[in-house]
């Protein structure tokens, strides 16, 4: 396996736990739709609310920041999936858009969580 693809799975674990600490529940990670998939949908308790999470992780922020990577055609992808997940277990809950974008290495990761980083149209 790369080694960008085990550095992706650490940012999506980190993204995971730092998500249950501030008490969402994590349905599914990587839950697929074809070649689309979701980082991690998650429930926000407090809400009420279904997540859908798109993690990017990167080791420093020097070109960009993690979140910049996330176009209009990843949200495309994101609200389709989404739509499918949503028929799929007959879920009745508002839907939201966050995005945790993770910095660092190890013990020196920077998460930073935009809630409703983006609507659908």
């Amino acid at each position: 396996m790369a080694k960008h693809n085990d550095y992706g799975r650490w940012g999506e674990q980190l993204a995971a736990d730092y998500l249950q600490r501030k008490g969402y529940s994590i349905c599914h990670r990587n839950w697929k739709l074809g070649h689309r998939d979701l980082d991690i949908v998650a429930i926000d308790e407090k809400g009420g609310t279904l997540v859908i999470v798109e993690v990017k992780t990167r080791s420093d922020d020097a070109f960009m920041q993690p979140e910049e990577a996330v176009d209009w055609r990843k949200m495309r992808n994101m609200i389709v999936t989404a739509n499918a997940y949503v028929r799929r277990y007959a879920v009745d809950l508002p839907v939201r858009f966050d995005i945790v974008s993770i910095v660092g290495h190890d013990d020196e990761a920077v998460i930073n969580h935009i809630e409703n980083a983006f609507v659908p149209r």
